[in-house]
């Protein structure tokens, strides 16, 4: 279900690298424990932020959540395409539904985050 070429957050988000730069977005089970999404809102391009920082919200049926950067970076493009069609992530959350992309400022700090099995293991665990 997890694409094994992304990286994994605890708060449920996803990166996935594309030579220096990243794509970030929101895992499966983060858009399912949502709801149906209604509106997204995230930086604008050229703000640089940092690893664990809040960087958008999700507004859904159910709640407002915020989302959190995976690694340190510099928004480098925003997925112009989830302020006409937000339910755009719940439909297809790890592919076309992206936030937003990112210049990774340090690319060790993905050793920090979970592989596909772990967070997998991860999303079990919460489920018990």
């Amino acid at each position: 279900m997890y694409p094994s070429d992304f990286k994994y957050t605890r708060e449920h988000e996803w990166i996935r690298m594309n030579g220096g730069s990243a794509e970030i977005g929101i895992t499966e089970f983060a858009q399912k424990q949502l709801g149906d999404i209604v509106f997204v809102e995230v930086p604008t391009v050229g703000r640089t932020i940092d690893a664990g920082q809040e960087f958008g919200t999700l507004e859904s049926v159910k709640a407002v959540t915020e989302v959190y950067m995976p690694v340190g970076g510099k928004v480098i493009e925003m997925n112009e395409l989830l302020n006409s069609e937000p339910e755009l992530l719940n439909e297809d959350p790890h592919g076309e539904a992206w936030l937003i992309k990112i210049q990774v400022s340090d690319k060790k700090a993905l050793d920090g985050l979970m592989s596909a099995e772990k967070y997998e293991e991860y999303v079990r665990s919460r489920q018990d």
